[in-house]
């Protein structure tokens, strides 16, 4: 049968022998001939052995193995480095395998005549005679084709040598006045390199001139720097006995300039001293004077001490006189204690009030907290399209990707754009959302939604194409809900719902806004998906449920049953049940589906968790309002005691008060008698006594006063002393500051002088150093260019000038006469390359006519021996077709076509063979009336075109030199009776006994691969003909052994007779039946 894989065996075939997958029209890569599922594929053929060319026995046999492995080669590729190969279990390069089985057993895979796929049989029809030609001389000897190509290659060197003469005489020609020119130029050049060859002869003898002339200049510089090292040295010795004289005075200046410091110094001490003496003169002064003014006021203090001890009797009399309105100690402290008692169990009352509250309160504190976080917590959770939009956003890269940019861009769409789709449903409980999720497609639930073109446009070039995102877009027009009409009528719903159990739609158990809602209805009919509860289950099992559902109502005129899908719940567990009716029976096929829990739509939070904090909130709100009344009912009468408490704390603050006054009248009453009696004390004083104490003290100021004014003179004298002998030191300095001036400025004039030889010194050595580095240098460069021994003797010589400026002079006239020709450096090369190429082609020119003959000559010989050869294949294999068509009731002839060979040629040319157009026509007559034609496509039939192709191979078969044939279905077009005919010539000729003449006289094994053959074919009783049944389809036989024909003769009996008895017994019962109702109307 079709697809079993017959065709299989022959790209075996050739593939195993080296082939690659284009010769099998196919296929470009070998990898894709390896089976599904699988990795590799292996290929092994065993070749006959060959008889050994010394005679007597056969060489080994020859087991070619090909390994094809799919994760080798490049993935672009044609699998060029996924195959490996062996030849006899020992690894081989493709070469040796092409070699083995083209060279030596002359195997041509590529040859039509020898292997002929499926794909290829409408190729060899399609021939023209050249091609034909070409193939038949493969197929019978590569000698032939050889000698072929040989014959065209010579005829065209033939036809083009006379040419050839004609044109190098014309090229020895042109050649020779191209070289005539090339050497005026070839003059000029050598004239030019005589004047290059000058110039480097005078830039040599300017570069020793210029040394020459460089080292005189240094002999100069040397002269000089060395007069003035010279120089240099006597003036440093004229500058020492000045340096050594104003040291000298420098020295003295030093001395003088101590001793003046120190005179300094003495003075100012004494200065200070003076100072200080005089300072203390005038404070014993100033005491003395304060002193008698003391002794004068001692009456007046007296009589103002006893009006003071009067002022303060009055006063302490006015401070007695207040203290009369103060209660005593006693009562003070007793109140202090009352309210200080009050205080301390009022304050009891209140802390064990408060402390009995604190529990409570903390309690509320506790409870209002948990309240408000679970509250905080059970708002997030309730957003469930958020969480479910973040979910999903992360879980799926791709959507996450997309929904961003729509986030960020917003304002880039026209409309509104929605999505994901997932992310906007919001179901109605978890059951509906299971069922929902999986009748929608996951793509779906991906997809996002918008409601113009130009915002899909958008969103598919900057997410889809720059992006490389891959995103589903579905297009709502204008985001419009359009109205629908229901699967089921209003009656039948209500039979639904109430005989079998269902609630309602798919589309009612979810909301969702209307462009989700429209995808959701055009994409996947959610508006026909009906949704049930337990009651479904019981509906099923009466079998009438389905049976119902796809009943057609009145009103629908439709044929056949209409399909329907519904969901239930049974014991916990969801179901989907999906009713198709069978295009081919009409009958409805079910299928049952386990509906797992919702994911993509699963709520963003646990319920159970949802519940839990809404709990908790409950549970806190009822202990608030359980303690609150608690609470302000204590609160009250806290507030009640504080209020008792205040009163009793005024008048504990009203104690502390009065007790604070009382105290501070005892202290102020204790001041006012202590400042009496000091009043008193000072009226009762000895007044005699301060007198002789005053008296005393004054005259010990006197005598102080009198004893620093004598040292106040004393140390002016000194300072007197001092300043005349500063005044002389003074002098003796400046006239030293005078001497050294002088003797500094001589000393600097030196200097400047002596400096002055040494830079003069510095700017001779370095002027002498840089013509001695330029001098070396020039010397370098000349010997460089020009080495004194071996130069010296060639630049003396009286041709070239003795100076420089001779040098000079010839050097610009030399440069100017060079620079006067072009440099063209290629002229001596051309020159001498055209020299050799005119001797070339003369030599040519003279062997042109001898090669001429000796190739005509060759042509001739392989002619004879090739159009003989040629011509008896020809005719045998004409005879051999003429007798095969005959067989099947038709004509035809094999004719060699000479494209007028023979003919007088037209032009005058000895050559007219015209090798290339050479070629094989097959002649062919399928009716009496008609005449021999050339078999074609476009004058024969499908039918006709292959038995003469087939013919046209048997003909060939005993030729061959191919140990093998192979074709494939090349028996599809023929009618029965060519078909018979064609497959009895097959057998003879592939079963005929080999030949005695040689080993290799044999016809060879032929492989016909056909998916169907006639029945009672002659010849299949031939013990050389192996049938291989190819039965590796997905629905065949797993073994061959499985191929019983007695077990389906048994099977096919068996299924007849129950045939028999089934319709006999539907004819009783039809029978029973119709009598059954005769009776009832009676």
């Amino acid at each position: 049968p079709n697809g079993t894989g017959k065709s299989t065996i022959l790209c075996a075939i050739c593939l195993g022998l080296g082939g690659q997958p284009p010769l099998l029209g196919r296929a470009d890569d070998a990898r894709l001939f390896i089976k599904h599922e699988k990795d590799r594929a292996e290929i092994e053929i065993e070749l006959a052995p060959l008889p050994k060319p010394t005679g007597g026995g056969y060489e080994a046999i020859h087991v070619i193995r090909r390994v094809i492995d799919r994760d080798r080669g490049k993935e672009g590729g044609r699998g060029a480095g996924a195959s490996t190969y062996y030849i006899n279990g020992h690894k081989s390069a493709l070469k040796n395998v092409k070699e083995l089985v083209t060279e030596r057993y002359r195997i041509h895979i590529d040859n039509l005549c020898t292997f002929l796929p499926q794909d290829k049989v409408g190729n060899f029809s399609g021939f023209d005679k050249q091609a034909l030609l070409a193939e038949t001389e493969k197929s019978l000897s590569g000698h032939l084709y050889n000698t072929h190509q040989d014959l065209i290659e010579l005829e065209r060197t033939l036809r083009t040598s006379g040419t050839d003469v004609a044109s190098i005489e014309a090229e020895l020609h042109k050649l020779r006045r191209e070289n005539e020119r090339l050497e005026r130029e070839k003059e000029l050049m050598e004239e030019r390199r005589e004047c290059l060859e000058r110039i480097d002869l005078l830039g040599k003898k300017r570069a020793w001139l210029l040394f020459d002339a460089r080292r005189e200049e240094a002999k100069v510089a040397k002269e000089r720097r060395e007069a003035l090292k010279k120089r240099k040295k006597e003036a440093e010795r004229a500058i020492r006995p000045l340096a050594e004289r104003h040291a000298k005075a420098e020295g003295e200046h030093s001395r003088i300039q101590s001793r003046y410091r120190a005179i300094e110094t003495k003075m100012k001490k004494d200065k200070k001293s003076y100072d200080d003496c005089f300072a203390k003169s005038d404070r014993y002064e100033d005491e003395m004077q304060n002193e008698l003014s003391e002794y004068q006021t001692i009456d007046a203090q007296q009589r103002r001490a006893e009006k003071n001890v009067e002022r303060e009797r009055g006063r302490l009399r006015e401070v007695e006189a207040q203290g009369e309105d103060f209660p005593t100690d006693e009562d003070i402290e007793g109140r202090l204690r009352e309210s200080k008692r009050e205080m301390t169990m009022i304050k009891g009352k209140i802390n064990g009030e408060k402390s009995r509250m604190s529990g409570s309160v903390d309690e509320i504190e506790k409870a209002e907290q948990d309240r408000k976080e679970a509250a905080d917590r059970l708002d997030r959770l309730k957003d469930d399209k958020s969480l479910r939009l973040q979910m999903i956003c992360g879980r799926i890269r791709t959507v996450g990707e997309a929904y961003k940019f729509i986030d960020q861009n917003r304002k880039m769409f026209r409309r509104k754009v929605w999505g994901p789709i997932a992310a906007e449903v919001e179901p109605k409980d978890q059951g509906t959302a299971a069922c929902l999720e999986n009748h929608v497609s996951q793509a779906t639930w991906k997809a996002f939604v918008v409601e113009c073109k130009e915002d899909y446009d958008l969103l598919f070039r900057e997410v889809r194409e720059k992006r490389k995102t891959a995103v589903n877009i579905i297009l709502v027009q204008n985001g419009k809900l359009e109205a629908r009409k229901r699967m089921y009528s209003e009656e039948r719903m209500d039979i639904l719902q109430r005989e079998h159990g269902f609630y309602g739609y798919l589309d009612e158990t979810f909301t969702a806004p209307d462009p989700i809602m429209e995808a959701l209805l055009n994409r996947h009919n959610v508006d026909k998906v009906l949704v049930g509860g337990d009651a479904v289950q019981n509906s099923l099992e009466r079998k009438d449920l389905i049976e119902f559902l796809s009943t057609r109502e009145n009103g629908d005129r439709r044929p056949g049953k209409q399909a329907s899908c519904f969901f239930y719940t049974h014991r916990g567990s969801s179901y989907k049940y999906t009713n198709q009716p069978s295009r081919y029976t009409g009958l409805i096929g079910t299928s049952q589906d386990d509906i797992s829990k919702a994911k993509m739509l699963k709520p963003g939070s646990d319920p159970a968790v949802k519940e839990q904090l809404a709990e908790t909130v409950r549970r806190a709100e009822e202990i608030v309002a359980e303690l609150r009344p608690e609470v302000e009912a204590a609160q009250t009468r806290i507030k009640e005691m504080t209020a008792e408490g205040q009163a009793v704390s005024m008048q504990f603050k009203d104690a502390q008060r009065t007790k604070r006054e009382f105290a501070n009248y005892k202290m102020k009453l204790k001041n006012q008698r202590d400042k009496l009696e000091e009043a008193e004390e000072a009226a009762a004083k000895d007044n005699d006594k301060e007198k002789s104490r005053r008296v005393a003290k004054i005259k010990k100021l006197i005598e102080n006063l009198t004893a620093m004014s004598e040292n106040a003179a004393e140390l002016h004298n000194q300072m007197l002393k001092g300043t005349a002998t500063l005044t002389g030191v003074k002098m003796s300095e400046d006239g030293l500051s005078v001497q050294m001036r002088k003797l500094a400025d001589k000393l600097e004039e030196k200097k400047a002088e002596t400096q002055e030889i040494a830079n003069q010194y510095a700017d001779a050595d370095l002027d002498y150093n840089l013509k001695k580095k330029n001098a070396k240098e020039l010397l370098n460069k000349a010997e460089d260019m020009a080495p004194k021994e071996q130069w010296h003797a060639r630049l003396e010589e009286p041709d070239l000038p003795e100076n420089l400026e001779g040098v000079e002079e010839s050097l610009d006239e030399a440069e100017s006469k060079a620079d006067s020709i072009t440099d063209n450096p290629h002229v001596m090369k051309q020159y001498e390359e055209r020299k050799r190429d005119i001797e070339a082609l003369q030599v040519q020119l003279d062997d042109a006519g001898g090669e001429k003959d000796m190739k005509r000559k060759q042509l001739e010989q392989k002619l004879s021996r090739w159009e003989s050869a040629l011509i008896n294949i020809v005719n045998k294999v004409s005879l051999k077709f003429s007798s095969y068509m005959k067989e099947v009731g038709c004509a035809g002839e094999i004719r060699l076509y000479t494209a007028g060979a023979n003919e007088e040629p037209a032009n005058g040319d000895d050559l007219n063979y015209n090798f290339k157009d050479w070629g094989v026509e097959i002649l062919v007559k399928f009716r009496e009336a008609s005449t021999l034609q050339v078999l074609s496509a476009q004058t024969h039939s499908g039918g006709e075109r292959s038995v003469s192709t087939i013919m046209y191979l048997m003909g060939l078969q005993n030729l061959m030199a191919s140990p093998f044939r192979c074709v494939d279905e090349i028996n599809q077009g023929l009618d029965e009776r060519n078909e018979r005919l064609v497959f009895k010539r097959i057998v003879e000729n592939s079963t005929a006994p080999a030949g005695t003449s040689s080993n290799s006289d044999h016809c060879g094994q032929y492989f016909l691969i056909t998916p169907k053959l006639l029945p009672n074919l002659d010849g299949m009783e031939n013990e050389n003909i192996a049938v291989l049944f190819v039965f590796s389809g997905a629905h065949n036989f797993a073994k061959y052994s499985d191929w019983n024909v007695d077990k389906f003769i048994e099977d096919k009996k068996r299924f007849m007779i129950q045939q028999d008895d089934g319709e006999h017994e539907s004819t009783n019962v039809s029978s029973s039946g119709r009598g059954k109702k005769r009776r009832s109307k009676q």
